[in-house]
């Protein structure tokens, strides 16, 4: 169903075309992930679900695909003002 943003999305992460906010940031490191795992997350998944931000009208996108090793994670993206895609966040699924 999201197949044109999920294609966008990966071609943003492999042009190197994306923030991770400092909120992303902290949670890769409690739960010991890397970039590179978030990097092969939105590259190897599947958008489960869409969600609207209520204050601002953009929607993010849920991402759950694998890491490098380990379960399964989710990535919650946006593509932002800048025309780049934007880590909100990331936990384990």
């Amino acid at each position: 169903m999201f197949d044109r943003a999920l294609k966008q999305m990966r071609d943003m992460v492999r042009a190197r075309r994306y923030i991770v906010t400092q909120h992303a940031e902290e949670e890769m490191a409690d739960d010991d992930m890397s970039i590179y795992d978030v990097e092969h997350a939105v590259l190897t998944g599947k958008i489960i679900a869409r969600q609207k931000d209520r204050q601002t009208g953009e929607w993010k996108y849920l991402v759950q695909g694998r890491p490098h090793a380990g379960d399964d994670l989710v990535v919650v993206v946006k593509i932002g003002p800048t025309r780049k895609l934007v880590i909100v966040t990331v936990y384990l699924a």
